[in-house]
């Protein structure tokens, strides 16, 4: 079965963690500057998705149960041919982002898709 997003393993450990001390958490990414083309890791809840946010999957994460990833509408069209996989390395990325006082960044590493999972997708 096709899919949009994924998570590295390095990543979901990172994210168990933080669901430990947070509780559920959320993915967004919206295409803006200054971070805004990273996934951001939010608290469910604290950040509030627009009608034109699109839903690109839940990641299955253990010890984070389903994690929800969206992304903004316009940055979806550049990106909607892209397969993309959640990874975290070390600097400093948003403060706004759960990660941040880890010492880490989540980034996300792309990889065009298929012409099979394109139509699995769209279809």
């Amino acid at each position: 079965m096709a899919e949009r997003v994924a998570i590295t393993e390095e990543a979901g450990e990172l994210l168990s963690r933080l669901v430990a001390a947070h509780g559920p958490v959320m993915f967004h990414q919206s295409g803006g500057c200054c971070d805004g083309s990273a996934p951001m890791c939010y608290p469910r809840g604290e950040f509030r998705t627009g009608q034109s946010d699109v839903h690109l999957g839940d990641l299955a994460v253990d010890g984070a149960g389903e994690v929800p990833v969206w992304m903004s509408g316009p940055q979806f069209e550049y990106w909607r041919h892209t397969h993309l996989t959640i990874d975290v390395v070390p600097g400093r990325g948003s403060g706004f982002s759960l990660e941040a006082p880890e010492g880490v960044r989540f980034l996300i590493r792309s990889r065009l898709l298929t012409d099979e999972e394109v139509a699995e997708l769209d279809g």
